[in-house]
């Protein structure tokens, strides 16, 4: 069971004793939404120096966006393992599909997560490319961050997915990985 106080609520302190509990959620699906937002803040700033408020806006938002989904996976995710523990009473077929229904339902965060990473990619690269150069190696940070985030997802949405062979979520995913990887090599990373 996640923590009663909502994921944006706690110090960074109790994040990550939250993250580290002995506990299947929050896990590698939060901890990649907050890398996300964690990225989108560095574009942030570093739009805001050379004075790109336009951008410092869209990075803000892909980071709000991004931060509101480790409470979503971690919710989502528990609600799946709730399922699959509350279903001993049907028969396999029904409990098969009952599970298989909890569980992409629980996909669909961390392919929202692997679009902001996306997303955030692609402003990273624009900004490690037009932006200041004091700041550079920041975009190329929030960059590499992000397409990792996107490189995760897909392994979290692969798992989830296991019981529907050939999910088109799982291609979209590789899809968004690969583009934000892209976005980071023509950043520079």
């Amino acid at each position: 069971m996640a923590s009663p106080r909502g994921y944006l609520d706690l110090t960074l302190a109790g994040w990550l004793d939250e993250l580290g509990a002995p506990r299947p959620a929050p896990g590698g699906g939060s901890a990649l939404a907050f890398a996300v937002a964690t990225a989108a803040s560095v574009l942030a700033m570093v739009a805001r120096i050379p004075g790109a408020p336009g951008l410092a806006a869209q990075a803000h938002s892909l980071g709000n966006r991004a931060a509101l989904l480790a409470q979503v996976d971690a919710d989502t995710y528990d609600a799946a393992l709730a399922v699959r523990d509350a279903t001993e009473e049907l028969g396999a077929d029904q409990r098969d599909h009952v599970i298989g229904q909890a569980f992409a339902s629980a996909a669909e965060p961390p392919l929202e997560i692997a679009r902001a990473a996306a997303d955030v990619a692609e402003l990273a690269a624009e900004l490690a490319t037009n932006g200041d150069p004091r700041v550079r190696a920041d975009a190329l940070a929030a960059a590499a961050l992000a397409a990792g985030a996107a490189r995760g997802a897909v392994a979290l949405i692969a798992v989830n997915l296991t019981a529907v062979g050939g999910d088109p979520r799982v291609a979209e995913a590789q899809q968004l990985a690969e583009a934000a990887s892209r976005s980071a090599t023509r950043a520079g990373c």
